[in-house]
């Protein structure tokens, strides 16, 4: 507990102060995650990210995470829309498989294109939030780390029914409930304080269904986890495990409050 609250802490002070400038560090900062986010999936897979397979993916990562704004200037300047990029990187794929004669797998090809979307989408919208507005990103990350708290706490005082012990052996109904209503207490304490542009029942209705999806966020990290047989996503956070172990949640959240049209 001391090294993950060590960890926390210093992680904090490096990343806050990028969230509350903004602009292009913060662009380079989701850019470098994300790149790191793609690495540790890859290296689940056991895929080098510095393969030519692992390149690809890289790019596609990048290509995902350009803002509407930047996005704009390169199609204008190539010609080429972010999904023709895409296609361009599920042909190149697709033919390397055959050059190297299946050794690199159809399966090998959907992974990587499924985990640069992933990653790619996910942090896209890290972005897009901060550029809607500071408050959002504080409203994300508070219902987040509300909702992994009071989860936490709860299901360790009174949990008893597993949620899903197949994926998460942990975790109780108890818990993933007390994590909504401890997201909802924080919202509606932020709402007082910093009151975001929005009535109290949507706000209540949005935080429930972004809690629900943050839970569901950190269950789909553990699900590929366990399908790969690791513990941690990753090692670079000591005491909290990798990137995606820390940001599996956000994953979700963030391009759930854009589609509810909460931002």
């Amino acid at each position: 507990m001391k090294q993950r609250i060590i960890t926390a802490v210093i992680a904090a002070a490096l990343f806050i102060p990028f969230v509350i400038y903004g602009n292009l560090p913060f662009t380079i900062l989701i850019y470098v995650i994300a790149a790191i986010g793609l690495y540790e999936l890859l290296r689940m897979k056991k895929i080098s990210v510095f393969s030519i397979p692992g390149i690809i993916g890289l790019l596609t990562v990048f290509v995902v995470l350009m803002p509407e704004d930047f996005a704009d200037r390169v199609t204008e300047a190539t010609t080429y829309s972010k999904l023709e990029f895409l296609m361009i990187a599920v042909v190149l794929l697709l033919i390397y498989s055959v050059i190297v004669k299946n050794h690199f797998t159809f399966d090998d090809v959907s992974f990587i294109l499924l985990s640069a979307l992933y990653v790619g989408i996910g942090f896209l919208y890290f972005i897009e939030t901060r550029d809607a507005g500071l408050h959002f990103i504080i409203y994300a990350l508070i219902i987040v780390w509300a909702t992994d708290s009071g989860a936490y706490f709860v299901g360790r005082k009174i949990g008893k029914n597993k949620l899903w012990p197949e994926i998460s052996p942990n975790k109780t109904v108890e818990g993933f409930v007390g994590g909504i209503i401890v997201a909802v207490i924080f919202a509606c304490v932020m709402q007082f304080i910093y009151p975001l542009s929005t009535g109290w029942v949507s706000l209540i209705i949005v935080t429930i269904i972004s809690s629900i999806f943050g839970q569901m966020g950190d269950l789909v990290e553990s699900a590929i986890k366990r399908h790969y047989g690791v513990k941690d996503s990753g090692n670079l956070l000591p005491g909290h495990g990798g990137i995606l172990d820390r940001f599996d949640s956000l994953l979700f959240v963030l391009p759930l409050l854009h589609f509810v049209q909460f931002i």
